[in-house]
Protein backbone atom coordinates (compact mmCIF):
# COMPACT_ATOMS: atom_id res chain seq x y z
CA UNK A 1 0.00 0.00 0.00
CA UNK A 2 1.53 3.63 -0.95
CA UNK A 3 1.95 5.64 1.61
CA UNK A 4 0.57 9.12 1.59
CA UNK A 5 2.69 11.86 2.10
CA UNK A 6 0.94 14.89 3.98
CA UNK A 7 2.10 18.95 4.00
CA UNK A 8 1.37 19.29 7.65
CA UNK A 9 0.40 18.43 11.04
CA UNK A 10 -3.36 18.82 10.31
CA UNK A 11 -3.09 16.21 7.56
CA UNK A 12 -4.20 18.18 4.27
CA UNK A 13 -2.56 16.99 1.04
CA UNK A 14 -0.33 19.50 -0.42
CA UNK A 15 -1.12 18.19 -3.84
CA UNK A 16 -3.40 19.17 -5.79
CA UNK A 17 -5.21 22.00 -3.90
CA UNK A 18 -5.22 24.50 -6.50
CA UNK A 19 -5.83 22.32 -9.74
CA UNK A 20 -7.65 23.92 -12.25
CA UNK A 21 -8.84 20.53 -13.91
CA UNK A 22 -6.85 19.50 -17.36
CA UNK A 23 -7.69 21.55 -20.31
CA UNK A 24 -8.54 17.90 -21.97
CA UNK A 25 -6.84 16.50 -25.05
CA UNK A 26 -7.31 19.46 -27.17
CA UNK A 27 -6.90 22.27 -24.51
CA UNK A 28 -9.96 23.28 -25.66
CA UNK A 29 -12.22 23.48 -21.76
CA UNK A 30 -9.93 26.62 -21.68
CA UNK A 31 -12.39 29.22 -22.84
CA UNK A 32 -14.76 28.01 -19.48
CA UNK A 33 -12.02 28.82 -17.33
CA UNK A 34 -11.63 32.42 -19.31
CA UNK A 35 -15.11 33.31 -19.41
CA UNK A 36 -15.70 35.06 -16.66
CA UNK A 37 -12.60 37.67 -17.90
CA UNK A 38 -14.62 38.81 -20.84
CA UNK A 39 -16.80 40.43 -18.09
CA UNK A 40 -13.93 41.69 -16.14
CA UNK A 41 -13.74 45.68 -16.21
CA UNK A 42 -10.37 47.65 -15.02
CA UNK A 43 -11.27 49.75 -12.43
CA UNK A 44 -7.88 51.41 -10.73
CA UNK A 45 -8.87 54.26 -7.94
CA UNK A 46 -5.70 54.73 -8.38
CA UNK A 47 -3.66 55.59 -10.94
CA UNK A 48 -0.28 55.97 -9.76
CA UNK A 49 0.57 52.81 -9.61
CA UNK A 50 4.17 51.69 -8.50
CA UNK A 51 4.06 48.02 -9.54
CA UNK A 52 2.89 46.49 -12.42
CA UNK A 53 3.32 42.70 -10.75
CA UNK A 54 3.67 41.01 -7.73
CA UNK A 55 6.09 37.47 -7.03
CA UNK A 56 4.65 35.88 -3.81
CA UNK A 57 7.37 33.65 -1.94
CA UNK A 58 5.00 31.44 0.21
CA UNK A 59 6.27 29.60 3.20
CA UNK A 60 3.56 26.62 3.54
CA UNK A 61 3.48 25.44 7.16
CA UNK A 62 3.49 28.46 8.81
CA UNK A 63 7.38 29.84 9.53
CA UNK A 64 9.08 29.76 12.90
CA UNK A 65 10.15 33.59 12.24
CA UNK A 66 10.95 34.42 15.84
CA UNK A 67 14.38 32.04 14.32
CA UNK A 68 14.60 34.15 11.26
CA UNK A 69 13.71 37.76 10.76
CA UNK A 70 13.08 38.76 14.68
CA UNK A 71 15.13 36.78 16.27
CA UNK A 72 15.31 36.88 20.11
CA UNK A 73 18.52 35.35 21.12
CA UNK A 74 18.30 37.37 24.60
CA UNK A 75 15.00 36.04 25.37
CA UNK A 76 14.70 33.19 28.63
CA UNK A 77 15.61 30.13 28.44
CA UNK A 78 12.77 27.85 26.39
CA UNK A 79 12.08 30.81 24.61
CA UNK A 80 15.32 31.77 22.49
CA UNK A 81 16.56 29.82 20.19
CA UNK A 82 19.68 28.26 19.17
CA UNK A 83 21.27 31.15 16.63
CA UNK A 84 22.50 34.09 17.44
CA UNK A 85 21.91 37.31 15.48
CA UNK A 86 24.23 38.85 12.57
CA UNK A 87 24.40 42.38 11.51
CA UNK A 88 22.99 43.68 8.05
CA UNK A 89 23.95 45.57 5.32
CA UNK A 90 21.59 48.19 6.97
CA UNK A 91 23.26 49.46 10.35
CA UNK A 92 20.68 48.52 13.45
CA UNK A 93 18.83 45.59 11.74
CA UNK A 94 19.37 42.08 12.36
CA UNK A 95 18.97 38.76 10.86
CA UNK A 96 19.24 34.84 12.69
CA UNK A 97 22.65 33.46 11.92
CA UNK A 98 20.67 31.28 9.09
CA UNK A 99 19.78 33.76 7.05
CA UNK A 100 23.71 35.52 6.27
CA UNK A 101 22.75 36.25 2.50
CA UNK A 102 19.57 37.94 2.74
CA UNK A 103 21.27 40.04 5.72
CA UNK A 104 23.12 41.68 2.69
CA UNK A 105 19.95 42.14 0.85
CA UNK A 106 18.32 44.09 3.74
CA UNK A 107 18.97 47.17 2.04
CA UNK A 108 16.47 46.19 -0.54
CA UNK A 109 14.07 44.90 2.07
CA UNK A 110 10.96 46.39 4.71
CA UNK A 111 11.04 43.74 7.41
CA UNK A 112 7.22 43.56 8.99
CA UNK A 113 8.14 42.25 12.80
CA UNK A 114 4.13 43.45 14.01
CA UNK A 115 2.59 40.71 11.77
CA UNK A 116 -0.59 39.33 13.95
CA UNK A 117 -3.90 37.57 13.22
CA UNK A 118 -6.19 35.60 15.74
CA UNK A 119 -6.38 31.96 13.23
CA UNK A 120 -3.62 29.06 14.34
CA UNK A 121 -5.00 26.52 12.11
CA UNK A 122 -2.79 26.07 8.60
CA UNK A 123 -6.14 26.62 5.88
CA UNK A 124 -7.99 29.25 7.31
CA UNK A 125 -4.89 31.66 7.80
CA UNK A 126 -3.71 30.85 4.30
CA UNK A 127 -6.95 32.17 3.17
CA UNK A 128 -6.69 35.00 5.26
CA UNK A 129 -2.77 35.86 4.38
CA UNK A 130 -3.96 35.05 0.59
CA UNK A 131 -6.72 36.69 0.29
CA UNK A 132 -6.92 39.66 2.81
CA UNK A 133 -10.01 38.81 4.20
CA UNK A 134 -10.72 36.82 7.23
CA UNK A 135 -12.48 33.68 6.11
CA UNK A 136 -16.18 33.01 6.77
CA UNK A 137 -18.45 30.38 5.51
CA UNK A 138 -20.70 32.62 4.07
CA UNK A 139 -18.54 33.70 1.45
CA UNK A 140 -15.16 32.38 -0.29
CA UNK A 141 -12.82 36.22 -1.57
CA UNK A 142 -10.73 35.83 -3.83
CA UNK A 143 -6.88 35.50 -3.56
CA UNK A 144 -4.93 38.53 -4.18
CA UNK A 145 -3.41 36.69 -7.45
CA UNK A 146 -6.86 36.35 -8.89
CA UNK A 147 -8.10 40.27 -7.99
CA UNK A 148 -4.70 40.93 -9.84
CA UNK A 149 -5.78 38.73 -12.90
CA UNK A 150 -9.44 40.60 -12.87
CA UNK A 151 -8.00 44.35 -12.34
CA UNK A 152 -4.71 44.35 -14.00
CA UNK A 153 -4.57 44.90 -17.72
CA UNK A 154 -2.87 41.38 -19.14
CA UNK A 155 -0.77 41.09 -22.00
CA UNK A 156 -2.16 38.60 -24.64
CA UNK A 157 -0.39 34.96 -24.92
CA UNK A 158 0.16 35.23 -21.33
CA UNK A 159 -1.28 33.71 -18.17
CA UNK A 160 -2.01 36.91 -15.74
CA UNK A 161 -1.42 34.66 -12.48
CA UNK A 162 0.27 31.70 -11.76
CA UNK A 163 1.35 29.25 -9.12
CA UNK A 164 4.43 27.16 -8.56
CA UNK A 165 3.21 24.16 -6.58
CA UNK A 166 0.04 23.86 -4.67
CA UNK A 167 -0.90 26.33 -1.29
CA UNK A 168 -3.40 24.17 0.44
CA UNK A 169 -7.08 23.64 1.35
CA UNK A 170 -9.41 25.62 2.18
CA UNK A 171 -9.73 28.10 -0.89
CA UNK A 172 -6.11 29.89 -0.57
CA UNK A 173 -4.84 31.06 -3.94
CA UNK A 174 -8.08 30.19 -5.74
CA UNK A 175 -10.86 33.10 -6.92
CA UNK A 176 -13.78 32.87 -4.65
CA UNK A 177 -16.76 34.67 -5.48
CA UNK A 178 -14.79 35.83 -8.78
CA UNK A 179 -15.47 32.82 -10.67
CA UNK A 180 -13.17 30.11 -12.02
CA UNK A 181 -12.28 32.33 -14.71
CA UNK A 182 -9.76 34.30 -12.02
CA UNK A 183 -7.98 30.63 -10.85
CA UNK A 184 -4.67 30.18 -11.41
CA UNK A 185 -2.64 28.76 -14.23
CA UNK A 186 -0.88 26.17 -12.37
CA UNK A 187 2.75 25.74 -13.08
CA UNK A 188 4.50 22.23 -13.24
CA UNK A 189 7.49 20.52 -14.10
CA UNK A 190 11.26 21.91 -14.13
CA UNK A 191 13.72 19.67 -12.98
CA UNK A 192 16.92 19.39 -14.03
CA UNK A 193 16.17 20.03 -17.81
CA UNK A 194 14.74 23.22 -16.59
CA UNK A 195 11.21 22.87 -18.95
CA UNK A 196 7.98 24.48 -16.63
CA UNK A 197 4.96 23.82 -18.45
CA UNK A 198 1.21 24.92 -17.84
CA UNK A 199 -0.69 22.71 -16.70
CA UNK A 200 -3.57 21.63 -18.94
CA UNK A 201 -2.14 23.48 -21.78
CA UNK A 202 -0.42 21.07 -24.49
CA UNK A 203 -1.39 19.54 -27.49
CA UNK A 204 -1.53 15.77 -27.23
CA UNK A 205 0.05 13.59 -29.36
CA UNK A 206 0.68 14.45 -32.91
CA UNK A 207 -2.47 16.90 -32.97
CA UNK A 208 -0.86 20.44 -34.16
CA UNK A 209 -1.97 23.80 -33.51
CA UNK A 210 -3.44 24.22 -37.35
CA UNK A 211 -5.76 21.13 -36.51
CA UNK A 212 -6.57 22.61 -33.41
CA UNK A 213 -7.70 26.12 -35.15
CA UNK A 214 -9.57 24.25 -37.82
CA UNK A 215 -11.49 22.03 -34.74
CA UNK A 216 -12.25 25.31 -33.06
CA UNK A 217 -13.08 27.42 -36.16
CA UNK A 218 -16.07 24.53 -36.93
CA UNK A 219 -16.75 25.33 -33.19
CA UNK A 220 -17.47 29.18 -33.48
CA UNK A 221 -19.63 28.40 -36.07
CA UNK A 222 -21.88 26.36 -33.95
CA UNK A 223 -21.52 28.91 -30.51
CA UNK A 224 -22.86 31.60 -33.20
CA UNK A 225 -26.01 29.42 -33.84
CA UNK A 226 -26.37 29.17 -30.37
CA UNK A 227 -26.15 32.72 -29.84
CA UNK A 228 -28.52 33.63 -32.55
CA UNK A 229 -31.18 31.34 -30.11
CA UNK A 230 -30.28 33.41 -26.86
CA UNK A 231 -29.13 37.00 -27.76
CA UNK A 232 -29.23 37.89 -24.04
CA UNK A 233 -26.24 34.86 -22.44
CA UNK A 234 -23.52 36.88 -22.32
CA UNK A 235 -21.45 33.36 -22.07
CA UNK A 236 -22.55 32.21 -25.68
CA UNK A 237 -22.16 35.43 -27.11
CA UNK A 238 -18.63 35.67 -26.08
CA UNK A 239 -17.66 32.47 -26.16
CA UNK A 240 -15.47 33.17 -29.68
CA UNK A 241 -13.61 35.51 -27.90
CA UNK A 242 -12.68 33.16 -24.61
CA UNK A 243 -11.87 30.38 -27.23
CA UNK A 244 -9.39 33.04 -28.81
CA UNK A 245 -8.23 33.82 -26.01
CA UNK A 246 -7.86 29.80 -25.15
CA UNK A 247 -5.79 29.60 -28.45
CA UNK A 248 -3.64 32.43 -27.89
CA UNK A 249 -2.33 31.37 -24.84
CA UNK A 250 -1.88 27.52 -26.10
CA UNK A 251 -0.06 29.43 -29.17
CA UNK A 252 2.02 31.99 -27.53
CA UNK A 253 6.02 31.79 -27.65
CA UNK A 254 6.14 34.17 -24.66
CA UNK A 255 4.87 31.61 -21.90
CA UNK A 256 6.95 28.76 -23.46
CA UNK A 257 10.49 31.00 -23.35
CA UNK A 258 9.42 32.45 -20.50
CA UNK A 259 9.28 28.66 -18.59
CA UNK A 260 12.53 27.56 -20.82
CA UNK A 261 15.46 28.16 -18.11
CA UNK A 262 17.78 26.57 -20.48
CA UNK A 263 17.93 30.34 -21.62
CA UNK A 264 19.56 31.68 -18.77
CA UNK A 265 23.07 32.02 -17.76
CA UNK A 266 24.27 28.76 -16.13
CA UNK A 267 25.92 31.36 -13.57
CA UNK A 268 21.88 32.69 -13.15
CA UNK A 269 20.49 29.33 -12.49
CA UNK A 270 23.17 28.68 -9.74
CA UNK A 271 22.21 31.86 -8.04
CA UNK A 272 18.62 30.54 -7.13
CA UNK A 273 20.27 26.97 -6.25
CA UNK A 274 19.50 23.96 -7.88
CA UNK A 275 16.00 23.30 -5.91
CA UNK A 276 12.35 23.57 -6.82
CA UNK A 277 12.14 26.67 -5.21
CA UNK A 278 14.84 28.34 -6.46
CA UNK A 279 14.42 27.70 -10.19
CA UNK A 280 10.35 27.94 -9.66
CA UNK A 281 11.19 31.59 -8.48
CA UNK A 282 13.49 32.17 -11.23
CA UNK A 283 10.75 31.61 -13.45
CA UNK A 284 8.37 33.24 -11.97
CA UNK A 285 10.45 36.31 -12.09
CA UNK A 286 10.69 35.60 -16.45
CA UNK A 287 7.18 35.15 -16.49
CA UNK A 288 6.94 38.25 -14.87
CA UNK A 289 9.33 39.97 -17.43
CA UNK A 290 6.64 38.33 -20.08
CA UNK A 291 3.72 40.32 -18.55
CA UNK A 292 2.27 37.57 -15.73
CA UNK A 293 1.15 39.79 -13.30
CA UNK A 294 0.89 37.67 -10.11
CA UNK A 295 3.50 34.90 -9.38
CA UNK A 296 3.39 32.34 -6.55
CA UNK A 297 5.94 30.19 -5.60
CA UNK A 298 5.68 27.74 -2.57
CA UNK A 299 7.84 26.04 -0.21
CA UNK A 300 6.33 23.56 1.88
CA UNK A 301 8.29 22.12 5.16
CA UNK A 302 7.59 24.78 7.81
CA UNK A 303 5.09 23.16 10.27
CA UNK A 304 8.24 22.24 12.39
CA UNK A 305 6.29 20.49 15.59
CA UNK A 306 9.76 19.08 15.65
CA UNK A 307 13.22 19.20 15.90
CA UNK A 308 12.58 23.03 14.52
CA UNK A 309 16.18 24.25 14.72
CA UNK A 310 17.60 21.17 12.75
CA UNK A 311 15.73 21.63 10.15
CA UNK A 312 16.09 25.32 10.10
CA UNK A 313 19.71 24.82 9.49
CA UNK A 314 19.76 21.73 7.16
CA UNK A 315 17.28 22.97 5.10
CA UNK A 316 14.76 25.26 5.09
CA UNK A 317 16.73 28.16 6.03
CA UNK A 318 19.71 27.81 3.45
CA UNK A 319 17.06 27.39 0.93
CA UNK A 320 15.05 30.17 1.27
CA UNK A 321 17.84 32.51 2.37
CA UNK A 322 19.64 31.76 -1.28
CA UNK A 323 16.25 32.30 -3.21
CA UNK A 324 15.41 35.23 -1.37
CA UNK A 325 18.58 36.88 -1.65
CA UNK A 326 19.04 35.91 -5.86
CA UNK A 327 15.61 37.05 -6.84
CA UNK A 328 16.39 40.68 -5.01
CA UNK A 329 19.32 41.23 -6.38
CA UNK A 330 18.53 39.63 -9.78
CA UNK A 331 15.40 41.75 -10.07
CA UNK A 332 17.61 45.02 -9.05
CA UNK A 333 19.98 44.28 -11.22
CA UNK A 334 17.72 43.95 -14.41
CA UNK A 335 15.70 47.27 -13.71
CA UNK A 336 12.84 45.52 -12.20
CA UNK A 337 12.53 45.78 -8.13
CA UNK A 338 10.79 49.34 -8.89
CA UNK A 339 8.26 47.25 -10.39
CA UNK A 340 7.66 43.97 -9.22
CA UNK A 341 6.51 43.74 -5.42
CA UNK A 342 8.15 41.14 -3.40
CA UNK A 343 6.46 39.42 -0.58
CA UNK A 344 7.69 36.40 1.18
CA UNK A 345 5.11 35.13 4.05
CA UNK A 346 3.89 32.00 5.22
CA UNK A 347 0.11 31.59 7.07
CA UNK A 348 1.24 32.53 10.78
CA UNK A 349 4.26 32.01 13.41
CA UNK A 350 5.47 29.83 15.77
CA UNK A 351 5.36 29.54 19.33
CA UNK A 352 7.72 31.46 21.37
CA UNK A 353 7.86 28.62 23.67
CA UNK A 354 9.80 25.26 22.57
CA UNK A 355 8.07 22.89 23.29
CA UNK A 356 9.51 19.20 24.88
CA UNK A 357 10.27 17.85 20.54
CA UNK A 358 12.58 21.37 20.23
CA UNK A 359 9.96 22.10 18.08
CA UNK A 360 7.40 25.58 18.24
CA UNK A 361 3.62 24.95 17.92
CA UNK A 362 1.11 27.30 16.02
CA UNK A 363 1.08 31.14 17.07
CA UNK A 364 -0.97 33.51 14.79
CA UNK A 365 -0.60 36.10 17.15
CA UNK A 366 2.71 37.20 16.07
CA UNK A 367 4.92 36.99 12.91
CA UNK A 368 6.62 38.48 10.14
CA UNK A 369 7.20 39.07 6.64
CA UNK A 370 9.37 40.45 4.02
CA UNK A 371 7.92 43.02 1.49
CA UNK A 372 9.93 44.54 -0.95
CA UNK A 373 10.39 46.42 -4.29
CA UNK A 374 7.25 48.32 -6.00
CA UNK A 375 6.70 50.84 -4.11
CA UNK A 376 7.40 49.84 -0.83
CA UNK A 377 10.83 51.51 1.33
CA UNK A 378 14.22 50.09 1.43
CA UNK A 379 16.49 49.21 4.04
CA UNK A 380 13.05 49.25 6.79
CA UNK A 381 11.60 47.27 10.05
CA UNK A 382 8.38 48.17 10.61
CA UNK A 383 7.07 47.62 14.30
CA UNK A 384 8.49 45.17 16.72
CA UNK A 385 7.17 42.27 18.97
CA UNK A 386 7.99 42.44 23.00
CA UNK A 387 10.83 40.86 24.41
CA UNK A 388 10.02 37.04 23.80
CA UNK A 389 8.21 37.55 20.64
CA UNK A 390 4.66 36.87 22.14
CA UNK A 391 2.61 39.46 20.57
CA UNK A 392 3.17 43.26 18.77
CA UNK A 393 4.65 45.84 20.72
CA UNK A 394 4.27 48.87 18.54
CA UNK A 395 2.70 49.30 15.16
CA UNK A 396 0.97 46.49 14.84
CA UNK A 397 -0.58 45.06 11.43
CA UNK A 398 -3.07 42.08 10.07
CA UNK A 399 -3.39 40.67 7.19
CA UNK A 400 -5.19 42.54 5.79
CA UNK A 401 -3.26 45.49 5.92
CA UNK A 402 -0.83 44.11 4.24
CA UNK A 403 -3.11 43.16 1.51
CA UNK A 404 -4.38 46.55 1.25
CA UNK A 405 -0.86 48.09 1.12
CA UNK A 406 0.22 45.95 -2.01
CA UNK A 407 -2.83 46.61 -3.60
CA UNK A 408 -2.26 50.37 -3.25
CA UNK A 409 1.16 50.50 -4.68
CA UNK A 410 -0.10 48.35 -7.64
CA UNK A 411 -2.43 51.55 -8.28
CA UNK A 412 -5.61 49.71 -6.98
CA UNK A 413 -8.46 51.53 -4.25
CA UNK A 414 -8.04 48.91 -1.90
CA UNK A 415 -11.72 49.84 -0.96
CA UNK A 416 -13.13 49.77 -4.48
CA UNK A 417 -16.07 47.32 -4.80
CA UNK A 418 -16.63 44.60 -6.82
CA UNK A 419 -20.13 42.54 -6.91
CA UNK A 420 -20.65 38.78 -5.60
CA UNK A 421 -22.38 36.27 -8.32
CA UNK A 422 -25.14 37.45 -6.25
CA UNK A 423 -25.20 41.22 -7.11
CA UNK A 424 -23.63 41.38 -3.38
CA UNK A 425 -20.87 44.74 -2.79
CA UNK A 426 -18.08 43.81 -1.62
CA UNK A 427 -14.80 45.83 -1.10
CA UNK A 428 -11.80 44.48 -2.04
CA UNK A 429 -10.53 44.41 1.46
CA UNK A 430 -13.29 44.99 4.09
CA UNK A 431 -10.94 45.64 7.35
CA UNK A 432 -7.78 46.76 5.49
CA UNK A 433 -5.63 49.73 5.73
CA UNK A 434 -2.84 50.98 3.90
CA UNK A 435 0.19 51.12 5.74
CA UNK A 436 2.01 54.70 5.17
CA UNK A 437 5.02 54.56 6.46
CA UNK A 438 6.42 51.33 4.98
CA UNK A 439 5.71 53.09 1.26
CA UNK A 440 8.77 54.32 -0.31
Amino acid sequence: MAVVRRSDCEGFHRRDVLTIGAAGALGLSLPTFLAAQAQAKAKNGNTQAKAQGVILLWLAGGPATIDMWDNKPEAPEGIRGEFQSIDTKVPGIQLAETFPKTAQVVDKLTIVRSLHHTIPSHGPASVFMTTGNKPTAALQYPSMGSLAAKLLKSEVGVPPYVTFGDLRNGGAGLAGYLGTGYNPFVIEGGGGRGNFSVRGLTLKGSFTLEELEKRDALLRKFDNGLAGLDSSNELVDGLDTFHQQALEILKSDKTRRALDLNAEKPATRELYGNTPFGQGALAARRLIEAGVRFATVSFGGWDTHQQTFTRHKTTLAPTTDTVVSALLNDLDDRGLLESTIVMVAGEFGRTPKINKNAGRDHWARSMACLLAGGGFKRGYVHGSTDSSGMAPSSEPVTPDDIASTIFHNLGIDPHMELQTPTGRPMQLFREGKVIDKILA
